[in-house]
């Protein structure tokens, strides 16, 4: 059993419809147990609209952000900086 699991640049890409299923469940079956930590570029408040899914967007963002602790970072992307500062190199 996991005790956390990390799911890195959450919604860069559309969800299908046995996608959503399978996310709901395991968010479902990790939900006040576990630690889930999610990483986005994709504001909060679009998450709703990109599962797509009203009823299972309902479900899965109330089980995620129920509990959650909510990090904003602001600010210069890293990795552009990283990749300037080598080709300044």
């Amino acid at each position: 059993m996991l005790s956390s699991t990390l799911l890195d640049d959450w919604a860069l890409a559309p969800l299908e419809e046995n996608a959503r299923h399978d996310l709901l469940e395991v968010i479902d079956d990790r939900a006040g147990s576990r630690s889930t930590v999610l990483t986005s570029q994709l504001p909060v408040d679009h998450w709703h609209g990109w599962i797509n899914d009203p009823t299972v967007a309902d479900a899965l963002l109330d089980r995620l952000v129920h509990s959650a602790y909510r990090i904003v970072m602001k600010g210069e992307s890293l990795r552009r900086k990283k990749t300037e500062e080598e080709a300044a190199s």
